[in-house]
């Protein structure tokens, strides 16, 4: 199994909170917003118990990466993202929340849904995908 499609599940009321480690850029927007439940050095690193759902539905749809998610049990309450929107991360990836489908140039389709980083800077590993290689080489814009 590749890195980037290892996904780690915790468990909060109805909320289960998705993380993938492989897409983590580090931008510890997740640590910044609720440092009682993600704290790196601590394992499991993520304790869901120590927020509320809507605390943390509202701190992973900030994921610059998509590297965490969230699914709710509740079938009648499905996510979903209604319109797609872009946002530029100052010194950072280009944002792209929503569904979408990746055509390659030799034809291959990746289908992504709710955060999409795309690399801007051009030194990623992963293109077009960001892997948080803008804040080695010192990218603006």
């Amino acid at each position: 199994m590749d890195k980037k499609d290892i996904i780690k599940k915790y468990k909060r009321d109805n909320l289960i909170i998705n993380w993938q480690p492989g897409k983590c850029i580090h931008s510890a927007v997740c640590v910044k917003e609720l440092p009682g439940v993600y704290d790196p050095k601590s394992r499991p690193w993520i304790k869901p118990e120590n927020a509320s759902v809507e605390e943390l539905k509202n701190q992973i749809d900030k994921c610059p990466s998509g590297a965490l998610s969230y699914d709710l049990e509740d079938a009648s309450n499905p996510m979903q993202v209604l319109k797609t929107e872009v946002e530029l991360m100052e010194n950072g990836p280009l944002l792209v929340k929503g569904s979408l489908r990746i055509k390659s140039p030799d034809g291959s389709v990746v289908n992504k849904e709710k955060i999409t980083a795309f690399c801007r800077c051009g030194a990623s590993n992963n293109k077009p995908f960001c892997d948080g290689e803008h804040k080695k080489t010192g990218f603006e814009g």
